[in-house]
């Protein structure tokens, strides 16, 4: 590899890192954009794959003992269930219809949360909701690698307390990414050329991840709510792109 393509794996790994351990998501939001540019497509999402696991793996001790099963596995389960049916819609659906669907229900959503005054948070639903949302997130992670997004928006939906909110989708990030990412390897899609890159990728990504949960450990309800809409809004606008 040369040397461009060293700091461009470098400063996407740390740069993604970092928003994962803030934020509890968004390795990929982040990295893909960079390493795309120095590395070849299969490569690029691979590793995108192997650094959001580990980004996750790394920051969930500062979740860990927050964990509370009867909040999280009623996304985690369905969620598991939901990704083969997504890879089975993935034959008989137009993925760029459902990049259009959900980029335009994150855009607005997000939106409309971050401009909205605050209100009561919704109740409705209960457990039954939230397996609900967490089936729909493992349809669309088998569908189009989007299994995180509506976990998100739908523990913001509930005004659940950042650590709370995070336990849920870190949990569930967690749980599918490496579903996905041990399906891939047993595919054969662990090259050298990605392993190559990870040596270089993994000790950025934990450093930025390091970085990352430094900095939510100091930022309030308010200032994490709104990184997360913001992000939402960006992975929503960025599917939009790709759909168009």
């Amino acid at each position: 590899m040369s040397a461009l393509q060293l700091a461009g794996i470098a400063a996407g790994a740390v740069a993604g890192g970092f928003v994962s351990g803030f934020t509890g998501f968004g390795t990929a939001l982040t990295a893909i954009g960079i390493w795309l540019q120095i590395l070849p497509p299969a490569v690029a999402g691979m590793l995108v794959l192997v650094c959001s696991v580990a980004a996750q793996a790394a920051s969930m001790p500062a979740v860990f003992r927050a964990i509370e099963p009867r909040r999280v596995l009623p996304f985690v389960l369905p969620g598991i269930l939901g990704v083969p049916v997504g890879a089975w819609l993935l034959a008989e659906l137009q993925p760029g219809w459902v990049r259009l669907g959900v980029g335009l229900l994150l855009v607005g959503y997000s939106s409309f949360l971050l401009l909205r005054r605050p209100r009561e948070s919704l109740t409705w639903g209960g457990a039954a909701a939230d397996a609900a949302v967490g089936f729909a997130g493992g349809v669309l992670g088998g569908l189009i690698g989007l299994s995180g997004a509506l976990p998100t928006l739908w523990a913001t939906l509930r005004g659940w307390p950042k650590l709370e909110s995070r336990t849920v989708f870190q949990s569930f990030n967690l749980t599918i990414g490496a579903l996905a990412l041990g399906a891939h390897v047993w595919a054969g899609m662990l090259t050298a050329p990605v392993l190559h890159a990870s040596v270089v990728a993994l000790p950025a990504v934990f450093l930025g991840t390091w970085l990352g949960v430094r900095t939510w450990y100091r930022v309030g309800e308010r200032g994490f709510r709104t990184t997360i809409l913001l992000l939402l809004g960006l992975s929503g606008a960025l599917l939009l792109r790709a759909a168009v």
